[in-house]
């Protein structure tokens, strides 16, 4: 019997231990039902008044239990991504998107730079990205699905939209191909799948990458598969105006490990090493590398196989992302049911509007609702439904190649580009978000039928 019997002073700091345990403890079920109180209080539901209230074209939807997370995430003191919310928070979206991998970044724009940034590393051999290589885009979209093409050196090779699906028409993408395009870099515009199949079968033929841009899609399906998961890198978006928010934030994902052991790199610094910050030796070899022509036993922690950044969102960020997840299918269902009512209400007005369309098989998680003027002049309208309190929205960018920044820039235009200026001069697009009812929706479809009635 050598067992360890303890003494009385030890079993005293034991339960004075869990005493305090258990004072902390109440103390946060107290400081969660005060927060849940005071977010309930400061925010109550709006009540709508047609005329005066503001009816935005996007917007978020948050409250209590995003508050509840994030005042856990502040009161963890974990200020980094190495907090436990980040760990959830990919978790679920990985779940969600039916997806390997996901790391979450600090912005959408950041993960599309990640994404082709990845396709650039030398850990590729032959397949890696070089400068001058080209890649296919669409004309019409937003500045940052293109602008990282362009900071890598790459040439982005412009080909044009379709009305009234507005992402890129895959019937001309063939004809863009040349003998130096390796990739094709598409966004779900406003939530509508691209045509997959047939994008894939372009790739597979002339062995080009794909990345997806789906920072207007999360929960935007084809044949029942998510959008992203088709290519060979998603990236997503969590600015406010999405289908989730985490305030600024975003993510990539791939379900490729080669893939995402680059791009987990490249969003940490371009280390080699694997270990988070605050766990190290991971690897049981930290002093024992030797990696090209550092020393032997150089610290892993300090070696850099990628051009890398520091890229990563805040514990607290991944704690609101971790609450919106638990919304998804309900915001997702609302936005279809949005989009119908506004498809049903607007339909007699086809004579003036032409309303959006998916392809067959889509299930789309629209962004907002994309029309397009037949005939007439836009601004007259836009500045009525702002008079009217209906915000509104361009289709982002327009024709890209038509934007200043664009000017002097290397880049090669596919064919004409009728349909992305179509979209530049006659299309604007109104809010159909969760956050928005029947009454905001009735009121939207009145004030367009009366203006045109005029």
């Amino acid at each position: 019997m050598n067992e360890k019997i303890p003494i009385a002073s030890e079993l005293e700091i034991s339960e004075e231990h869990l005493a305090e345990h258990v004072e902390i403890d109440r103390e946060l079920v107290d400081i969660q039902t005060l927060c849940h109180r005071y977010v309930e209080r400061r925010h109550p539901p709006k009540t709508f008044v047609p005329g005066k209230t503001y009816i935005p074209a996007s917007g978020k939807v948050v409250g209590a239990p995003e508050a509840l997370n994030m005042v856990d995430a502040a009161l963890s003191l974990d200020l980094t991504i190495f907090g436990k919310w980040n760990a959830i928070f990919e978790k679920k979206l990985a779940d969600y998107i039916d997806v390997k991998h996901v790391m979450t970044c600090n912005s959408g724009s950041s993960a599309n730079l990640l994404a082709v940034s990845a396709l650039m590393s030398p850990s590729l051999g032959d397949r890696a990205l070089k400068p001058g290589d080209e890649v296919i885009v669409a004309a019409c979209g937003f500045p940052t699905t293109v602008n990282p093409i362009l900071q890598n050196g790459l040439v982005p090779v412009f080909v044009d939209s379709v009305i009234p699906y507005y992402h890129i028409d895959a019937d001309k993408i063939v004809a863009a191909v040349s003998d130096k395009t390796k990739a094709i870099m598409l966004d779900h515009t406003l939530g509508n799948p691209c045509d997959m199949a047939k994008i894939r079968e372009i790739a597979d033929f002339n062995g080009l990458w794909i990345i997806e841009d789906c920072c207007d899609s999360l929960g935007s399906r084809q044949d029942g598969q998510h959008v992203g998961t088709f290519g060979d890198i998603g990236t997503l978006s969590f600015y406010p105006a999405h289908h989730i928010t985490t305030g600024e934030g975003g993510a990539v994902f791939t379900n490729s490990d080669k893939l995402s052991k680059i791009l987990t790199s490249l969003c940490n610094w371009g280390r080699h090493c694997v270990c988070p910050p605050n766990h190290d030796n991971v690897c049981g070899k930290r002093f024992d590398w030797q990696l090209g022509s550092l020393p032997y036993g150089w610290d892993h922690k300090y070696a850099f196989a990628e051009l890398g950044y520091n890229f990563k969102m805040t514990d607290m960020q991944a704690a609101c992302g971790a609450a919106q997840m638990d919304r998804m299918e309900s915001f997702h269902k609302t936005r279809r049911d949005n989009f119908e009512y506004l498809q049903g209400g607007l339909d007699d007005l086809w004579e003036h509007l032409l309303l959006p369309h998916s392809l067959f098989g889509s299930d789309p998680s629209w962004f907002c609702f994309p029309l397009t003027l037949r005939n007439g002049e836009r601004l007259p309208l836009l500045k009525h439904l702002e008079e009217k309190r209906i915000g509104t929205r361009l289709l982002f960018g327009g024709n890209l190649t038509r934007q200043p920044y664009m000017q002097d820039r290397t880049f090669r235009v596919s064919g004409d580009l009728s349909g992305a200026d179509r979209i530049m001069c006659n299309s604007f697009c109104i809010g159909m978000f969760p956050g928005l009812g029947k009454p905001e929706l009735d009121y939207v479809i009145e004030v367009l039928h009366s203006y045109f009635k005029r």
